[in-house]
């Protein structure tokens, strides 16, 4: 069913594995009232941990100019070696390397394993993204408003783009040459699930057309307005994929924000 999702949406699903013996994880979401959400997960194991490094397909990841990932393919072998030669695979052919942490502290075997493992591959990543809570928890600073605290422990000198989700408010950007704030877009939000993935596939499709994007403030903050633009029509349906928005959906939106 996700591979078909995949196909009918014109995404390339060449690369997608089934596994005969483990199913694909599940992740049951109960929404609050302030439309946040809790997880519950079952994966013991999932398809996707089980994915091994044979199984990469080398031809697909040398293609590509972005390559995106997230912690919790690191949780558990093989899929974490297999993780790692993909982003190595990926590096070596010239793509960019973007990150997003994504904490489900539930599927870690521990608060400090999770630390580690979202740390050990910092350094290698030329984009990240992460929310403020991440910043916290990674940082054990209390104040993730902090400039200080950002980019003495979270920016590494070969990052090219960090970026702060802050939910409503928008998010905040860090590159080597300048920093600043865009305003989030006002929506009423039903349920926040796919928000964070919404913005990624917002910024990183703004990259994709402009490798040098981090490299012109101009830009990238248009670049930055999208993104929010996308999680914004994200959070007023309820789901994840059904409520990811058409890039016609988040131009119509940004037809009512003032420009940047």
């Amino acid at each position: 069913m996700l591979s078909d999702i995949l196909k009918q949406n014109k995404v390339d699903n060449s690369g997608v594995r089934f596994d005969s013996t483990a199913r694909t994880a599940l992740a049951f979401i109960t929404l609050r009232d302030d439309g946040e959400r809790e997880f519950l997960f079952f994966r013991h194991p999932s398809a996707d941990m089980l994915l091994q490094e044979s199984e990469l397909d080398i031809n697909l990841l040398e293609q590509a100019r972005i390559f995106h990932y997230g912690s919790i393919s690191l949780i558990s072998e093989p899929c974490r070696s297999s993780h790692i030669a993909a982003m190595r695979i990926a590096k070596k052919s010239g793509s960019i390397l973007s990150y997003d942490p994504n904490l489900r502290l539930a599927l870690w075997p521990s608060a400090e394993a999770a630390r580690e493992g979202i740390m050990s591959i910092w350094d290698q990543a030329d984009v990240i993204k992460i929310s403020e809570e991440e910043i916290t928890f990674l940082t054990g600073c209390d104040d993730h408003t902090d400039d200080k605290v950002v980019l003495d422990k979270l920016f590494h000198p070969n990052l090219k783009l960090l970026i702060v989700t802050e939910g409503a408010e928008g998010c905040r950007y860090y590159t080597k040459e300048f920093k600043g704030r865009v305003l989030g877009v006002k929506v009423k939000a039903v349920d926040t699930t796919g928000a964070g993935d919404a913005f990624v596939g917002g910024i990183l499709s703004k990259l994709a057309s402009n490798l040098n994007l981090f490299e012109d403030e101009k830009l990238l903050r248009e670049a930055l307005m999208f993104a929010n633009a996308c999680g914004a029509v994200t959070v007023t349906e309820r789901g994840a994929i059904p409520a990811l928005p058409t890039k016609e959906a988040v131009l119509k939106l940004l037809g009512k924000v003032p420009p940047v």
